[in-house]
């Protein structure tokens, strides 16, 4: 009996332990376009994978004034994609009652440029 339960604890932690998916790394641009809202003021993303979280706004900057509020970040990832909102003036979160906004991810390494219009939930997404 003591031989049959150490044979079943070594199958489950063989299988546990082979189920991991190794994290790729992941290298994202976000970039929103503001142009068309008044009273633009720290414009950021909030989302559910470091170095985002739904509590604390991650800033944009929009550095040359041309009103597309841009930041690139890092993550590594092993799972399908990344879901996140951008917010206004700290608190005014988009897409109100609607879904999140996702970027999917393949089992790679990749570069990802997100591009759209706050409140808009059309988008384009470039990968490399």
């Amino acid at each position: 009996m003591k031989i049959l339960k150490l044979i079943l604890t070594s199958i489950v932690i063989l299988l546990i332990t082979s189920c991991v998916q190794e994290t790729q790394l992941k290298t994202i641009t976000v970039v929103v376009d503001m142009n068309a809202f008044e009273n633009v003021s720290k414009v950021g993303i909030r989302g559910g994978s470091n170095p985002m979280s739904w509590e604390e706004t991650m800033y944009l900057s929009d550095e040359d004034g041309d009103g597309l509020y841009e930041t690139t970040f890092e993550i590594r990832s092993a799972s399908y994609d990344l879901s996140f909102k951008f917010v206004n003036n700290n608190n005014e979160f988009e897409l109100q009652d609607q879904n999140n906004r996702s970027i999917p991810f393949d089992y790679k390494p990749e570069t990802i440029i997100y591009t759209t219009v706050f409140n808009n939930p059309q988008h384009t997404i470039t990968k490399y």
